[in-house]
């Protein structure tokens, strides 16, 4: 969902690299779902293992919120933004409507900042 928001809101040479520790096969449905409804489609996403290049070549980099403390890199990383958002794996569409809500607020305000 990050990536969606970021594609729409970012400036002018910024490209997002969304990507974590243990990737899926597939994007959670409810997260398309919730999405599509505002018009972002992200079905064609697709998940991506963390790697240090991505690290090292980012300007920001934002840490959701590791569900798993002892492999997310985030944690030897310095200037990690951690948003602390859920994980929307499992939650009901009301709740993962919330967490898509607070997720565009949260890439906004990282948009702003980069202008």
């Amino acid at each position: 969902m990050a990536e969606g928001f970021f594609r729409k809101y970012a400036p002018v040479g910024y490209e997002p690299q969304s990507a974590g520790t243990r990737p899926v096969d597939t994007v959670n449905p409810l997260a398309i779902a919730v999405m599509s409804e505002i018009g972002i489609d992200i079905s064609n996403h697709q998940s991506k293992v963390i790697s240090d290049s991505m690290i090292k070549q980012s300007a920001r980099i934002v840490n959701m919120g590791c569900m798993d403390k002892e492999s997310c890199p985030a944690i030897f990383v310095q200037n990690v933004l951690d948003w602390g958002i859920p994980d929307p794996k499992g939650k009901p569409l009301d709740e993962v409507r919330k967490i898509r809500d607070l997720i565009e607020k949260k890439v906004i305000d990282l948009c702003k900042a980069l202008e």
